[in-house]
């Protein structure tokens, strides 16, 4: 693998029927393990009807790679496959971003995630220029039209695609499924 600045590793597992409660048991324990690991930058668990989706993000490939060789990993992959319909699928993706598909093949529909989108940029929009109002009145050269507007996009995005976004779908995870 190349070195890349993050990466991202995709697990999904479909869970026997009636061994969900073990299986988030496991999932707690494992992603608390997986985050003592150098270059952990986060995981999200999502759960569709069918499957449980888990993305974790790393600082690069040779620390996700570190994870994914190590001998924890691989006993709780044996401790966990009994609970399993179908075996561990994993899959690496360099700078990947889940906002609104725990899975491929089912994305909600476009007027949930433009319900959600709203929900978490409209109150963004409307504090983050009150917060820069202060340096815009110490540096008046950042508060001209295209400094200040670089400025207060450019941190609503990163705290949307970075903070925010992340956790809200998690949260309106059931909503958001197509199912």
């Amino acid at each position: 693998m190349d070195e890349v600045d993050v990466v991202t590793l995709i697990v999904r597992h479909r869970v026997k029927a009636g061994q969900e409660a073990a299986y988030e048991q496991w999932l707690r324990r494992t992603t608390r393990i997986a985050s003592t690991y150098p270059g952990h930058l986060g995981v999200n668990v999502m759960r569709d009807v069918e499957r449980f989706v888990c993305v974790l993000r790393f600082a690069g490939t040779r620390e996700l790679q570190c994870w994914l060789d190590s001998s924890e990993r691989r006993h709780l992959i044996e401790e966990v496959s009994p609970l399993l319909a179908e075996g561990d699928q994993i899959e690496v993706d360099a700078n990947r971003e889940f906002w609104f598909t725990p899975s491929p093949q089912a994305a909600p529909a476009r007027w949930k995630q433009a319900c959600i989108t709203f929900l978490v940029i409209l109150p963004l929009s409307l504090l983050i220029p009150l917060l820069w109002q202060p340096v815009f009145a110490r540096l008046p050269w950042l508060g001209g039209y295209v400094p200040s507007n670089v400025l207060i996009t450019l941190s609503i995005v990163l705290l949307v695609v970075y903070l925010f976004m992340p956790k809200v779908t998690a949260l309106f995870a059931a909503w958001l499924s197509p199912r």
